[in-house]
């Protein structure tokens, strides 16, 4: 028997919704695009963004705290985790019922995952990461005061913001890849994976959020994956996206996109850290491959008619 290729797929924004109604809804398109992966003979492991998530659950740990004092705010780790738990929980479920459907009893599975950081990484001393809900100067102030960073938008108020530090190593790895190797979907490091200081024998939460494609270039790398599948909100890489001049990019080697990150051509917060991604992880396998694409279109980039195809 073949053995499969082991793929990670790191889902975006768009495939996850940005409320409990929404994500439900768009688990089903979302599951029926990975299902057909799964029944074209991929292995998958899969990773995704949750920002609105994270976002919801620090919004409503706080005002609870604000409502009844007695409860603590959750700190960002703690978020984490519940993001975590609450997208894998959708997710998981959805794509089992979507593979029952199609008379598949492949498992599915989904892994809380840590994973650590420096904490002495540049970013802790300049965050940058919009979390949580507009707050007045007074609420600022006092956030200022436990020593937590604000940033105002003009006409909105202020807003907390966190670090954003590398990945450093996947501390679920090894459960990740015994699952992976079995046969089943893996569903891990979501969000980036629960950020941790490591302490001795101790693991501590960190106030930061891990960047989403960073964790899926690690975890691809970690995996030696054959390939990875970046499922954003655009068909393909665009140079020069957004103006009169932009142009599809199909294909590109490590040292182009390189080039092309290096002379600025990509948004620090949209397209490069895509692109920054699929460089890790092809330094790290050579003869891996990275398909950059949109969840609607993954099925005709399979087929080599759309997409950005990235290789050593």
């Amino acid at each position: 028997m073949e053995a499969k290729k082991k793929v990670v797929v790191a889902l975006g924004h768009s495939a996850l919704g940005v409320t409990t109604k929404l994500q439900k809804d768009a688990m089903k398109q979302t599951s029926r695009a990975l299902a057909d992966l799964v029944e074209a003979g991929y292995q998958l492991t899969i990773t995704h963004s949750n920002g609105p998530q994270v976002s919801m659950i620090h919004k409503a740990m706080t005002e609870l705290h604000r409502v009844y004092i007695d409860y603590t705010p959750a700190p960002m780790c703690v978020c984490n985790a519940m993001s975590q738990g609450y997208v894998g929980f959708d997710l998981q479920n959805s794509l089992r019922a979507e593979l029952l459907a199609r008379g598949s009893a492949t498992v599915v599975s989904t892994i809380l995952t840590q994973v650590s950081v420096d904490p002495y990484d540049e970013a802790f001393y300049n965050p940058t990461k919009k979390i949580g809900r507009y707050m007045s100067r007074e609420d600022a102030d006092n956030e200022i005061k436990k020593g937590n960073f604000v940033v105002e938008e003009p006409g909105k108020g202020w807003l907390r913001v966190v670090a954003a530090p590398k990945p450093l190593e996947i501390l679920e790895i090894d459960s990740i890849r015994a699952l992976a190797d079995l046969g089943q979907v893996v569903i891990a490091c979501g969000g980036g994976g629960i950020p941790v200081i490591v302490q001795d024998n101790a693991l501590r939460g960190a106030s930061a959020v891990i960047e989403k494609d960073a964790i899926a270039g690690k975890l691809s790398a970690d995996l030696g994956a054959d390939e990875l599948m970046i499922l954003t909100s655009v068909p393909c890489v665009y140079t020069g996206f957004g103006s009169a001049n932009q142009q599809p990019v199909r294909r590109m080697s490590v040292k182009e996109a390189q080039d092309l990150i290096d002379a600025g051509e990509f948004g620090a917060t949209d397209m490069r850290p895509k692109i920054e991604a699929a460089v890790q992880y092809l330094k790290a396998v050579p003869g891996g491959r990275v398909l950059i694409t949109s969840l609607e279109k993954v099925g005709e980039a399979l087929e080599g008619s759309v997409g950005t195809v990235i290789t050593a």
